[in-house]
């Protein structure tokens, strides 16, 4: 660890910014092939350091993994030390670790810097090179096996952030991956891109995949670690298109099956942003947009349909202030009027004031231990910011926006769901939106003449009060998906339970009408809205006959 944790990290040169590439290609094949030699993947590192040293490596905290790692000589050991933890390693034994490669390849790579050409001279990372592991529900190749370069984090230098700092798989990229729907698609743009990690998953299901990025680092970055998994980034066979610019400028004439963002959406107060002097923010150029409050969320809400093909879906992640007086689901649904697109917004966290100030001033690598007055100072900045627009929390959440093929807009739905969820979620979140229109095209006349079946997924739990012979509560719950629980009546329970595709709705509702002792129409009119809402959310699907 540095023994200067005062200002930011340096960072120099992306990873194959000073190599051609004929020769970057040549250089990354061999790199690859030396990765995959030594186990160097999310599985072999996971057994390499155990379960107690991987889950605290998860959590930022080095000193498991370092005594786990201390005196081995595997490969993956002087890789995870080198590149995962900050630490430096003998030429030797990363000769030994890349032998394709070799420390001199590495250094042409600007991967790492070594301190001269003896067998012990020290060689220190300047990137973290991870790997990375992942799943792409609806891909026919749904497992990710590959590794991604970005700068070198807090936990490998001791100090923070740089503000032009590349980030690696953080928790929002890892988010947006496992919610995008992976259908096959013509054209997708990755709209700030970062290291590219959304911009390779669309790869694998997009015939072409623009990415584009403010940051001209981060597009380096992004062309190395396209490279590194053989997605061609130039020439007549490219799969990804890297360009330079803010938000949509680089793409507004450009049109999408399918846009992914995940935006510099933090909310920081911009009066103390980026002087540098003891105090005041830092701005980082991964997560601030330089616009006051949650705008650049809502301008990007309201303004990304102007790229987007008809059917095309966009998929963002975004903050929203919630504002003294004004619920968050009428602030944010003010910006789905105004985009004019299909939407779905799923509210996943809350945090308030502080808890986010803190939350943002440590993702940055300030800490109130190494930087007290700086602490201090940047945290009443933000708690100021707030107060001056009466904002009581600030939510994060999940949108997807669609633009219909034709006609107005039908679906617009704002909900929370702070629960854990079944992941990846992009498939179930394709699958209601297919449902929505299914349900869309029939009236409740043609809803009674459908079949329908239970998901495979779906339980039910019933709760009894001692003594009494009926349950006081049914609950139909979902084990994919968002994880529903929907409480049940009577009848609504009858009618879910014997859904198998074979009796059309209308005929069930019939017969549990008979049971009940109730008319037929009465229950209908109790059942079907809840039916369509069941549907849509996955408990029941239509049988295809």
């Amino acid at each position: 660890m540095p023994a200067d944790t005062h200002g930011p990290a340096p960072v120099g040169p992306a990873p194959g910014a000073r190599l051609d590439p004929a020769t970057l290609g040549s250089a990354v094949s061999a790199l690859r092939a030396d990765l995959q030699a030594a186990d160097f993947t999310a599985d072999g590192v996971e057994s390499l350091l155990g379960p107690v040293a991987a889950a605290a490596l998860h959590r930022e905290q080095a000193v498991p993994a370092r005594r786990s790692l201390a005196g081995r000589h595997e490969a993956a050991a002087v890789l995870a030390r080198l590149f995962l933890l900050g630490g430096q390693v003998p030429r030797h034994a990363l000769d030994a670790a890349l032998p394709g490669t070799t420390t001199d390849g590495a250094v042409r790579l600007g991967l790492v810097a070594a301190a001269g050409h003896e067998p012990d001279d020290a060689v220190r990372a300047l990137v973290d090179l991870s790997p990375y592991d992942a799943t792409d529900a609806g891909v026919a190749t749904g497992a990710v096996h590959r590794w991604l370069a970005s700068d070198l984090g807090e936990l490998a230098t001791g100090r923070r952030l740089a503000g032009d700092h590349v980030l690696g798989a953080g928790g929002a990229s890892l988010t947006l991956a496992q919610v995008t729907m992976r259908s096959p698609v013509g054209r997708a743009l990755d709209l700030g891109t970062g290291c590219g990690i959304q911009a390779l998953h669309a790869a694998r299901h997009a015939h072409h995949v623009v990415a584009t990025d403010i940051s001209a680092r981060a597009l380096r970055f992004a062309a190395f670690n396209a490279a590194l998994d053989g997605v061609e980034v130039s020439g007549p066979s490219a799969r990804i298109d890297l360009r330079l610019g803010s938000m949509l400028e680089p793409v507004v004439d450009d049109a999408f099956d399918l846009v992914v963002s995940n935006p510099p959406f933090v909310i920081t107060p911009q009066a103390a942003r980026g002087s540098g002097a003891a105090g005041t923010i830092p701005s980082y150029e991964y997560r601030d947009g330089g616009r006051a409050g949650d705008d650049l969320v809502r301008d990007l809400v309201t303004g990304v349909g102007a790229v987007l093909a008809p059917g095309g879906v966009a998929q963002l992640l975004g903050n929203w202030e919630h504002r003294r007086g004004e619920p968050w689901a009428e602030r944010v649904g003010s910006w789905l009027d105004a985009a004019g697109l299909d939407a779905w917004v799923v509210q996943r966290e809350v945090l308030d004031p502080a808890e986010y100030a803190e939350t943002w001033l440590r993702d940055g690598g300030t800490t109130p231990d190494r930087e007290p007055a700086a602490w201090d100072a940047a945290y009443g900045a933000w708690l100021d910011d707030f107060a001056a627009r009466d904002v009581e929390a600030v939510g994060f959440g999940i949108v997807t926006l669609r633009r219909p093929l034709s006609g107005s807009p039908t679906l617009r739905r704002l909900e929370e769901h702070t629960g854990s969820v079944r992941q990846p979620l992009g498939a179930h979140l394709a699958a209601s939106l297919a449902a929505h229109d299914w349900l869309a095209a029939r009236d409740d006349a043609a809803l009674a003449d459908e079949r329908l079946s239970v998901a495979a997924d779906v339980t039910e739990e019933r709760f009894h009060t001692p003594g009494e012979p009926d349950p006081s509560v049914v609950l139909l719950r979902q084990g994919d998906g968002l994880g529903r629980a929907v409480q049940a009546t009577t009848g609504l329970a009858a009618l879910v339970g014997a859904s198998d595709g074979e009796l059309t709705v209308g005929q069930l509702v019939g017969a549990i009408a008979v049971l009940l002792e109730v008319p037929a129409t009465d229950l209908a009119t109790e059942l079907l809205p809840e039916l369509r809402a069941l549907t849509r959310d996955g408990f029941l699907t239509p049988t295809t006959t």
